[in-house]
């Protein structure tokens, strides 16, 4: 098979003609019926007169290029036709009836018609499918930087990497077709130094179609060079190049290909069949194979390709994009205008990838420019872009060609394309038009317009220009309104109905609904939808938008939510889509919490958008990836001024919108910001609207947030915040000397502080920082629960902090680096304080000195304290004793968590405890303390004989079978007060053989039976042991 390098323009070609052969030219192109009635707009003395070259610019001027060199294309195969059936060769033709040349003409002369034809048809054949074609040498350079990708192409690449199967894959439109077309014809004219003898190009889609054959046949349907005693040569030579091209449109299940084969030229097989069989080199097995296929069928072509190499495809790169848009736009400064609108929608400017969509951009945009219209509105969604697209190709005056409107072929190409797309097949026949109702007179103007391509190798064909317009119409048919419902039933037979476009099962095996989903909140916006009845006269029905609500707020027939099929991120996208505030207000009704991960603008941007109409949003939880609000000191200076320099796309417009939601949502109280990366500008911009006498904010949370600053300008704008109840401050970024601990003290005495809880976390201050900040505690009459965990707190600063805690309820210092000389002033605190009654000390080296001296502070008759929790303190058996002649006294304590102390027969001091009538515990927490079972009897009489423990905590305790059985048959003989035990690694035959006569007594710990993961720890009402926390500690 051989192909022809083009060489030839449509000028070039007029060029070459002889005074008789181009007036038979004009007189051809005149009673072309394509052509008519272009021709009659224009002079005809004037084409009359014309030699080539004017010739050539009067068809240039008068048609676009694009439709120009398509309908030459169409005249040229209908002259190619002529001449096959002319006389046969050497004859000379009658140029009465045709302008052809005598084909055996002198070699010496300048190719003949035949070739000059041949050659365009060639180029055309490669580029005939796109709206691009005037930008070739464009073109030629990306195709050139993909082929070099293809280790065939590039001599550099190692030679190691080189595989006889080349997968090229890549979205919809971005070039695959015409990169592999290019490839074969310059492999089969042997440009790279590799002889091809044979070619051959399959479309896959075209299998889908066809019945049993053989791969004789099919190779010979393929290329006319092909002869029968060619097979042995095929099957063991390596100059053989198959092109296979379109492999996501195979309509075949993968099971079958992989299942069956053949490996016979001559054996009649279905051929999708053959075709597998030929990717798994059963057929030719020393064939380049050429691939070309999109993303989501990789997966099904890899179980029949064996160490492929891979080639993506991206179509477009950021600087193809810009060089388009220079040279469609002209003018520098608009085209930037143009280029900054697309990137500011992310998707958009990534479906500008595919050149057919760029075009479609471009065009648009230009005719936006001419109304000196605002291009960021155009391309705030990808709906309102193409639709509005669509809509300006079919203008008021193009109704010429249907006076009537094109409502119903309008409809007709949405069935087509619905079903198309859930089918996943591109193309559409004349027979399916039939099927509708419809001539191919109807397909004109979207011929016209490019909306719809013809395949010129089949002329029954037809296809969308792009992916992204079948996508288009494909949603557009579930808000048409038909006069007959029937009719509607009818067309659905391959269309799935909206609650199954939203399946993640059916999104997942056809990745191209995605959009069309995405496109079809878009089309519920209700100028959308104006415009689309006003343009093609049609009628459209907005009950598809109660449907979806319905299907958002899980109250359809299935109740499953749009959580159970997507995102927040990816509700938030399709609610932005819409741009309709009133579905998105009804959309997000349901909401009361939400949490979002910001990794780009776009995130942010759609989040604001929908968060402003979420009027029941009370808790809004944020974290912000590094990289997208970087250090602008102009754009803090700007702001500051109260100078708005910056686009409604850039980063900092988008915080201010997403930030004023603390200030318009009035049940908004909880704001939790958590491993976030700010600026010093979205700083003051949060501070800004927090200060703000609108914020009703009442717990504000902030861990691992940087800069260091962020936690000094928060508490800064909390100052005099009366709405404040909880504050949460943690992380490892904050520093010292940022007058974090001084605003703070401003906060607690100020006036209006209504401040209950405060955690306050790694937070670097100095000795008198602290005191300072603790002796405001004395003018605050409103906190009740301090957490200063993982602090790091001397002994000077403990003491005035004792000093100062008098009024509060509930303390944590859990790894604040207290020793036993810090006791002495905690135990004071006990002796003398009326409120407090929770207070933890885990993670701090007290050892067993350390707790006796706590269990003087406990035996005071003031102590009002009820949960104490000492896990990790160093505890042993001595510091049991102390605490259990502690509780045998008259103490208030009901709570006690010694977990992760190496307590061992210190347990014998704590059953004895527990038998006392005095002891007044109902939680007892005593995970990992390192006792053996010979301690498990004791334990098992203490629970027999007291009335008042409620929850006993045994994890990562070795009690072994003896010890878990004596305790659960004890368990099962006494009707106790004992509603819950934990216990990590029982073996699971112990708990069947006991759960039906202990059953509400047992609970397992993180899962005593490793093959049940649906069972949870259930809640207790009195405590909720866990590892280095204490719960009860924070106020509800």
């Amino acid at each position: 098979m051989q192909l022809l390098q083009p060489e030839y323009s449509i000028k070039s070609f007029l060029v070459t003609l002889k005074t008789n052969e181009l007036e038979k030219f004009k007189s051809q192109l005149k009673t072309l019926p394509e052509f008519r009635d272009d021709l009659r707009k224009s002079s005809c003395s004037e084409v009359d007169e014309a030699d080539g070259i004017k010739l050539a610019d009067i068809l240039i001027k008068k048609f676009p290029s694009n439709r120009l060199k398509l309908m030459t294309l169409t005249f040229f195969n209908k002259i190619k036709n002529t001449e096959s059936s002319q006389p046969s060769e050497g004859q000379t033709l009658e140029t009465d009836d045709s302008m052809l040349v005598d084909t055996k003409s002198s070699k010496t002369e300048e190719l003949d018609m035949k070739d000059i034809w041949e050659a365009i048809i060639n180029e055309f054949s490669i580029w005939e499918k796109d709206v691009w074609i005037d930008d070739y040498d464009h073109f030629h350079d990306v195709i050139q930087r993909n082929q070099k990708l293809i280790p065939s192409f590039n001599p550099k690449m190692d030679t190691k990497q080189r595989s006889n199967t080349v997968v090229l894959y890549g979205y919809a439109g971005v070039g695959k077709t015409t990169v592999v077309k290019s490839c074969l014809q310059e492999w089969t004219k042997g440009c790279q130094g590799q002889e091809i003898q044979y070619a051959f190009y399959l479309q896959c889609r075209e299998f889908n179609h066809m019945g049993f054959c053989s791969f004789s046949e099919l190779i010979s349907k393929n290329s006319s060079e092909w002869k029968t005693n060619d097979v042995e040569v095929l099957t063991k030579t390596e100059n053989v190049l198959v092109v296979v091209d379109g492999f996501d449109e195979l309509r075949v299940p993968v099971e079958a290909l992989i299942s069956e084969c053949c490996s016979d030229w001559d054996t009649q097989t279905p051929a999708p069949i053959l075709l597998s069989s030929l990717l798994k080199r059963k057929l030719i097995p020393k064939a380049t194979l050429l691939v070309t296929t999109q993303p989501h069928a990789l997966q099904e072509l890899m179980l029949l390709v064996k160490q492929p190499f891979f080639v993506e495809i991206k179509g477009f790169l950021a600087k193809d994009k810009e060089r388009y848009f220079l040279n469609h736009l002209r003018v520098r400064e608009q085209a930037f205008q143009a280029l900054y609108a697309v990137k500011c929608n992310v998707d958009l400017f990534h479906m500008a990838s595919a050149p057919t969509v760029c075009s479609i951009i471009c065009t648009y945009l230009k005719l936006q420019m001419t109304k000196e219209e605002d291009l960021a509105v155009h391309c705030q969604t990808c709906t309102s872009l193409f639709l509005q697209f669509l809509c300006s190709q079919f203008s008021p005056r193009s109704y010429v060609y249907n006076p009537n409107g094109y409502g119903k072929v309008l409809q007709a190409l949405c069935i087509l394309a619905a079903q198309n797309l859930w089918t996943q097949q591109a193309t559409f026949h004349r027979e399916e038009l039939w099927s509708l109702g419809l001539k191919e007179s109807d397909l004109s103007p979207f011929l016209d317009m490019h909306i719809l391509q013809e395949y010129c190798d089949s002329g029954n064909c037809y296809s969308f220009i792009h992916l992204c317009i079948q996508q288009l119409l494909a949603a557009m048919l579930y808000i048409l309104k038909f006069q007959d419902e029937g009719d509607r039933e009818d067309c659905k037979r391959n269309i799935g109905n909206v609650r199954k476009l939203f399946s993640r099962e059916a999104r997942f095996y056809n990745p191209n609904l995605i959009q069309a989903g995405l496109f079809l909140f878009g089309l519920l916006n209700q100028k959308q939808v104006q415009d689309l009845e006003t343009t093609f006269g049609c009628e459209t029905s907005m009950e598809i938008k109660w449907e979806l609500l319905k299907i958002l707020q899980g109250k359809s027939e299935e109740r499953k939510p749009f959580f159970s099929v997507m995102s927040l991120k990816e509700i938030f996208l399709h609610l932005y889509e819409s741009q309709e505030g009133e579905l998105v207000k009804e959309a997000m009704a349901p909401f009361a919490e939400i949490s979002l991960c910001f990794k780009s603008n776009i995130d942010i941007l759609h989040s604001a958008f929908c968060i402003k109409y979420c009027t029941s949003l009370q808790k809004l939880s944020l974290q912000v990836a590094k990289g997208i609000f970087l250090e602008n000191d102009d754009e803090l200076n700007s702001y500051l001024r109260g100078v708005r320099v910056w686009a409604a796309s850039n980063s900092l417009s988008l915080w201010i919108h997403l930030c004023s939601v603390i200030c318009s949502n009035k049940n908004l109280s909880i704001l939790d910001i958590t491993q976030s990366f700010l600026s010093d500008c979205t700083l003051r911009i949060l501070c800004h609207h927090i200060t703000d006498v609108s914020c009703c904010l009442q717990r504000v949370i902030m861990r691992d947030v940087s800069p260091p600053t962020a936690y000094r300008d928060v508490c800064l704008a909390l100052v005099g915040k009366k709405t404040l109840t909880h504050l949460i401050l943690t992380g490892s970024v904050q520093e010292k000397n940022t007058g974090q601990l001084m605003f703070l003290g401003e906060m607690l005495r100020h006036w209006r502080c209504n401040l209950q809880f405060l955690r306050l976390g790694s937070c670097y201050a100095s000795i008198r920082q602290w005191n300072d900040f603790f002796f405001t505690f004395n003018m605050n009459q409103s906190l009740r629960c301090v957490d200063f965990s993982n602090n790091k707190l001397l002994a000077k600063s403990v003491k005035s902090l004792c000093m100062n805690l008098r009024s509060i309820k509930r303390v944590s210092l859990e790894n604040c680096q207290l020793k036993e000389t810090c006791c002495k002033d905690i135990s004071s605190l006990l002796m003398v304080s009326q409120k407090l009654t929770h207070l933890s000390l885990s993670k701090n080296n007290l050892g067993d000195d350390g707790v006796k001296i706590l269990c003087r502070g406990l035996n005071s008759p003031k102590c009002k304290l009820q949960m104490l929790v000492i896990q990790q303190c160093g505890v042993t058996a001595h510091g049991c004793k102390h605490i259990s002649e502690m509780l045998c006294e008259d103490s208030n304590l009901t709570h006690l968590d010694m977990g992760l102390n190496s307590i061992a027969n210190g347990v014998m001091f704590l059953c004895n405890t527990i038998k006392n009538p005095k002891c007044s515990l109902k939680c007892l927490g005593l995970w990992g303390c390192s006792f053996s079972p010979l301690y498990c009897e004791e334990l098992a009489a203490a629970i027999a004989s007291n009335k008042k423990l409620e929850t006993l905590d045994l994890g990562q305790n070795i009690l072994g079978k003896s010890g878990v059985v004596m305790i659960l048959k004890t368990l099962s003989d006494n009707n106790g007060p004992l509603k819950t035990i934990r216990r990590r690694y029982f073996q699971i035959f112990q708990i069947l053989q006991y759960s039906k006569r202990i059953r509400g007594h047992y609970d397992k710990r993180h899962g005593a039976n490793p093959h049940d993961s649906k069972e949870q720890e259930p809640e207790s009402s009195h405590c909720n042991y866990k590892r280095g926390a204490v719960s009860g500690l924070e106020l509800s």
